[in-house]
């Protein structure tokens, strides 16, 4: 098995920010593009049930669109990739069954063999559902995939912006999502950043780890 060099890895990670000038003219070559596409597929998930859908934008009027309910800012429109993160507004029986059918077709093996798997999953849904957290619970798994993507574009030296300064609500309304099984959560522009982004060059600030992290 292949690895990162750990010193590789944090040389990624601080080279990584969030990109306030994108360079319009570079585009994120195909096989690059997707290998970030299938990082998102293998994105864990609690309980494995993805409640996600994730869009991507290249089309120039639909991006020039979303720049108005993104408070301006340009990152849509001069990106290569600008990538949608949505959420499954409702976990329902059929989504469970339709997860069970994909193990199956997977792994093999019995689907009678995954009921009380199946019986557990309907059964936190339901809960989650009745005591009004289950789309808060969703929109958690939603962030580990934009963790993941960021993370992924890093090591393979593509910038990206996370964006939650956007309005969800308009977005759903120019992307159709009004109406559908999806809302909108958050975005990420990804691509490659303008050589004269000034932010590019700011040293991060982090708290030390002896405040951050414990060991017991």
């Amino acid at each position: 098995m292949n690895t990162l060099n750990p010193d590789a890895l944090l040389a990624q990670l601080n080279w990584r920010y969030a990109t306030k000038k994108f360079d319009a003219t570079k585009k994120i070559p195909a096989g690059t593009w997707a290998a970030l596409e299938h990082a998102l597929l293998l994105t864990p998930s609690s309980f494995g049930l993805q409640p996600w859908k994730f869009i991507v934008i290249t089309d120039a009027a639909v991006r020039q669109k979303l720049v108005h309910v993104s408070w301006n800012q340009t990152q849509p429109t001069d990106c290569s990739h600008h990538t949608v993160f949505a959420v499954r507004k409702a976990i329902a029986e059929k989504d469970v069954d339709r997860f069970l059918d994909s193990i199956i077709a997977t792994r093999g093996g019995a689907k009678e063999s995954l009921k009380g798997y199946g019986d557990m999953m309907t059964g936190f849904a339901g809960k989650a559902a009745q005591e009004g957290w289950l789309r808060e619970w969703a929109i958690r798994q939603v962030y580990i995939a934009l963790g993941n993507f960021m993370t992924s574009a890093a090591v393979l030296g593509v910038d990206t912006c996370p964006m939650e300064g956007i309005e969800p609500a308009n977005y759903d309304k120019i992307l159709g999502l009004d109406g559908s099984e999806f809302e909108t959560v958050v975005a990420c522009a990804a691509g490659y950043r303008a050589a004269d982004d000034k932010h590019a060059q700011l040293a991060k600030v982090r708290f030390p780890a002896s405040e951050v992290i414990q060991h017991i």
